[in-house]
């Protein structure tokens, strides 16, 4: 199984400064990655808005996600487009490594499509979806399915979360103890404790702990 994700910048257009903005993406995954160094091809810009990446399991795709949503500054985020499917190159004489193709691809960009609609319609705070190309749909609907569910209820609440609860968040998935944080933001240990408790940060920490990725 191969597992592709398509970050596409929201918003991208109304940013008042889109070099500042690329500057805190670039930064924020250079970050990511290397405090959680678990993807095959780590996340790049390909064209227009759009990033991409490939992960070799569903769980470290959306623990690399995760993270990315919660140390990503207010005011610049992603919607992630999760692809299931292979994966491959078309040779170009415009490019040493071809042009990435294949139906994990197209999958990861008909996840994009459908989080537009469902931030339009029913779940705004939605970030993240899976799809399984055609290909690999029976294999993987159960799945699928799952982690959707719950891509929707954590997206839910990380969208609630204000930008020092997303860095509060962050440092508990990666095992700082509640001390350590208090002292990186100048607060007390209760107002941290406070913070995480009050948040439902405490799931999502849970969540990415189950999600079983070691790097």
């Amino acid at each position: 199984m191969t597992i592709v994700v398509t970050a596409d910048i929201i918003g991208s257009r109304q940013l008042a400064d889109r070099a500042a903005a690329q500057r805190a993406f670039d930064d924020t995954i250079a970050r990511v990655e290397r405090d959680f160094p678990v993807a095959t091809q780590g996340l790049r810009p390909t064209v227009g808005d759009e990033q991409q990446a490939v992960y070799p399991t569903l769980e470290a795709a959306l623990g690399v996600i995760l993270l990315l949503r919660l140390a990503l500054p207010d005011g610049v985020e992603f919607r992630y487009g999760i692809g299931i499917g292979d994966v491959g190159t078309v040779p170009s004489t415009a490019s040493e490594q071809g042009i990435a193709d294949g139906p994990g691809w197209w999958a990861a960009r008909s996840a994009i499509e459908h989080l537009e609609a469902l931030q339009r319609r029913t779940a705004p705070q939605a970030r993240s979806w899976i799809v399984a190309h055609e290909s690999e749909q029976e294999r993987y609907a159960d799945a699928v399915r799952w982690a959707n569910a719950y891509l929707l209820s954590r997206d839910e609440i990380i969208g609630a979360m204000s930008e020092r609860v997303r860095r509060l968040t962050y440092g508990r998935c990666l095992s700082r103890t509640q001390s350590e944080l208090a002292t990186t933001e100048g607060i007390t240990q209760s107002a941290v404790s406070q913070s995480l408790s009050t948040s439902g940060a405490a799931a999502v920490v849970e969540g990415f702990r189950l999600l079983g990725v070691t790097p």
